[in-house]
């Protein structure tokens, strides 16, 4: 998570974490390529920041093209309430501040599922990566959101239930938000946010399956060199962003049905067919006492005629 709104509140509550009365439990690991900030209780944490930072380096490299020019500083929170208000979002379990090379974890997630430390931390990296070679200006909220998903392999940084595809559902609703609407910010939260989230995801993913990895470094190449999103669009994958929207969303139609909504929500469907299999069953006794008691009184009919 890298929006600019965030960013004038976010510094003023780690100036306050970082200098208030609480600070002398608070510590810092230093090596040549990165800075660990940390609650005294987090030091195997930030122990495990130093080991897995130079393979995540490497890997975004590979990922990206691009070598990594900066010495970031990563922030690692015990207590999520702090941690909320400084997000001012409960989804959120870390962010980037990129004006900073900065990255914040609530690490008192990173053990629920499926949250790891290095995922997250990969993730944010992958922001800051973003943001120091394309300026912020530019660099459209969908394109940061869905390649840092994609070199973590589908990891977020926010919460979700994991039993159904918001996605899909707009899919089949038409509620699908489009690229141009995904440019500047996302929505503040909610359903919302997780489809904007899915989206990113998605429309990357579906460059990768048509075009390779080589067209998604294609077109952050190009607006590493200053164009605008369209322009590098056009020259990394030699379509518009346009139709780039339209054979994405083509697609979503084409994999997306009611089978398998309803196979992401199994539990519910069974549970209503269980539900109409009990009221079928209840109507159906109440018939058959009906029917007994209807044939009990023929007798009686018959012989008063």
């Amino acid at each position: 998570m890298s929006g600019r709104g965030i960013v004038s509140c976010v510094l003023l509550f780690l100036s306050v974490w970082l200098t208030g009365p609480s600070y002398a439990g608070q510590q810092t690991l230093a090596e040549e390529r990165v800075v660990v900030r940390f609650d005294e209780q987090l030091l195997n944490a930030a122990k495990e920041v130093i080991r897995v930072f130079p393979g995540i380096r490497a890997e975004l490299e590979r990922d990206l093209g691009w070598a990594t020019a900066f010495r970031p500083e990563v922030i690692l929170i015990k207590d999520s309430v702090s941690f909320r208000k400084a997000a001012e979002n409960d989804l959120v379990t870390a962010f980037a501040i990129p004006q900073k090379n900065l990255v914040v974890i609530d690490y008192a997630r990173m053990h629920v599922h499926p949250f790891t430390l290095g995922t997250t931390l990969k993730h944010e990296l992958c922001h800051l990566e973003l943001h120091h070679h394309i300026s912020d200006g530019k660099l459209p909220r969908w394109l940061d959101e869905g390649i840092c998903q994609w070199v973590t392999g589908g990891g977020a940084e926010i919460m979700t239930d994991g039993s159904r595809s918001v996605l899909r559902e707009a899919t089949l609703s038409g509620r699908i938000i489009g690229i141009r609407g995904l440019a500047e910010r996302f929505p503040a939260g909610g359903r919302d946010l997780l489809l904007a989230y899915e989206e990113s995801r998605s429309i990357i993913e579906y460059i990768e399956k048509e075009y390779g990895a080589s067209g998604i470094r294609g077109i952050v190449k190009h607006m590493a060199e200053g164009d605008h999103p369209e322009d590098a669009v056009r020259k990394g994958l030699m379509i518009s962003l346009d139709e780039l929207e339209e054979r994405w969303r083509s697609s979503l139609v084409e994999k997306t049905s009611w089978f398998s909504y309803i196979g992401d929500n199994i539990h519910e469907v069974l549970f209503l067919f269980a539900a109409l299999m009990t009221l079928y069953g209840f109507v159906k006794m109440l018939n058959k006492k009906r029917a007994y008691k209807d044939q009990d009184e023929e007798p009686w009919e018959e012989e008063d005629g």
